[in-house]
């Protein structure tokens, strides 16, 4: 099924969602008690961008999970109401025009109707009341990939939404990966000031409020606002049973808790977007004060480096990326995280190119906006750069190594990019953080010259090739009597 099918079919909530991937034939129902560690992950793996997974009692859990319902960029284009060319302008515009969300009593919030107090006498244990998967081969252990971890900047008290791995490792706690990003800016000034800080990790939110998480913005900068933005209406919020932060009043589960300061516990390793494990190291803990959820919720779990996965980092960036470089260049007409570039490293431009020279000034542009981008390559506009196998032509055939490329060496890049710690292991230990992350950055201009003789730099293509239709010209039904080489109808 394609946009033009469901022009307008918005989603609404996870549930709302999902009906209508059952009803449209995109969601397997699995059979009942499906063990949480691996199984659960490589069936819905197995199914990854066909068919969302929907697990019922995993190994006998209550609780039913569920997997992939955001593993094509079509169902996120259809999910926003929009067809899938203007899927970055719709996010963009969702981006520049935030509407501020809309606050409703706890008697009006789905995911506080049933309440479980973690804390003091009233124990609680994560692994018994959530089915948590384990994931990978060598994970330790089991892990939130689908949690969106909100908290209040210390200091002005404005909220950031972010998605951080979260290895549940006890009862009551969790330790989380922060990367250095608003999270951790506001954890790191709380814990100056030897405190703790107020988080909630949102499980089984709708997929326009999942992708407005991802949104790049400034510091202070709420994307529960953004979520509102994409739904056309102010995103309805509950404040929490514990803290002052507000979440999602339509969302399945929410655990209540805090980052405590000067505390720091193992975690992982764990299998990230990159396709490889990140190290076992000491990182930041979640101590639990509180469950609440729906009656009968739906807990939503991430399969790393698949498909869900890398387009909830890509499409935000991508967004990010085209407003970003229009301001400088505003020949640059599209542009495309690659999925074999894990949706965060390889970046595919297109642009209408009038001056030679002008590629690489779109390269250094491009590295200076995000610094996880490790390759770029600058395609004509008569290149999809949706279509890798497009671009491995344009560089096959307009780029020269000695002329086009472009290498930067030691330049900051991503931390969880394997290839950045080699030589960096020091006695078996990683590197210091200031030492963690440094990359080469590659640069290639795969453009045809500006003026060139004839048509030696013409795209091959058959006149009316893109106005035939197929079902006009193919005789359904028809076979060829061979002997006579005679068609019967």
């Amino acid at each position: 099924m394609n946009n033009a099918e469901l022009p307008n079919h918005k989603a609404r909530d996870l549930r709302h969602w999902l009906a209508h991937l059952e009803a449209t034939g995109r969601l397997a129902v699995i059979r009942e008690g499906v063990p949480l560690k691996h199984t659960l992950a490589a069936i819905a793996k197995r199914l990854d961008g066909r068919q969302a997974a929907f697990f019922p009692r995993p190994d006998g859990h209550d609780i039913p999970v569920v997997s992939g319902f955001v593993a094509r960029r079509a169902w996120i284009a259809e999910a926003m109401g929009v067809e899938q060319a203007g899927l970055l302008g719709a996010f963009r515009r969702a981006v520049d025009h935030p509407l501020p969300w809309r606050e409703v009593d706890a008697a009006d919030a789905p995911c506080q109707q049933v309440v479980h107090e973690f804390g003091g006498a009233m124990a609680g244990d994560l692994h018994a009341l959530l089915p948590i998967p384990t994931h990978s081969e060598h994970d330790n252990g089991p892990y939130i990939t689908a949690g969106l971890v909100i908290a209040r900047n210390p200091v002005t008290g404005v909220q950031n939404v972010s998605i951080n791995r979260i290895q549940v490792h006890g009862p009551d706690r969790m330790a989380i990966l922060m990367l250095p990003r608003h999270l951790l800016a506001f954890y790191k000034a709380a814990e100056e000031q030897g405190q703790a800080l107020d988080v909630a990790v949102v499980i089984g939110a709708d997929p326009l409020t999942l992708l407005a998480s991802q949104a790049i913005t400034p510091i202070d900068f709420d994307e529960l606002e953004i979520a509102g933005a994409l739904h056309g209406a102010p995103l309805p919020v509950v404040k929490c049973r514990t803290s002052e932060i507000r979440v999602p009043a339509g969302a399945e589960i929410v655990v209540e808790g805090k980052l405590l300061p000067n505390v720091r516990e193992p975690e992982g390793p764990f299998g990230e977007f990159p396709k490889y494990y990140s190290a076992r190291e000491n990182r930041e803990v979640i101590a639990v004060d509180a469950v609440t959820h729906r009656r009968q919720p739906i807990f939503h779990t991430i399969v790393p480096a698949e498909m869900e996965h890398l387009l909830l980092g890509s499409i935000p960036r991508e967004a990010t990326m085209l407003a970003h470089l229009q301001r400088s260049f505003p020949n640059v007409l599209d542009v495309h995280l690659s999925v074999g570039g894990v949706g965060r490293y390889h970046l595919f431009v297109k642009f209408r190119k009038q001056r030679e020279g002008e590629p690489r000034n779109v390269i250094l542009g491009a590295f200076g906006a995000h610094y996880d981008i490790k390759q770029v390559t600058i395609v004509d506009e008569d290149v999809d750069v949706h279509d890798p196998q497009q671009v491995e032509w344009a560089v096959a055939t307009r780029f020269q190594a000695d002329r086009d490329l472009i290498v930067i060496a030691g330049a900051q890049g991503s931390a969880l990019d394997p290839s950045t710690t080699v030589g960096q292991m020091q006695d078996g230990e990683a590197a210091p953080p200031h030492l963690q992350g440094i990359s080469a950055k590659m640069g290639l201009d795969a453009t045809k010259p500006v003026a060139y003789h004839g048509h030696v730099f013409t795209k091959v293509s058959i006149p009316g090739e893109r106005e035939i239709d197929l079902d006009r010209e193919i005789v359904r039904g028809a076979t060829i009597d061979w002997n006579d080489a005679a068609v019967r109808a």
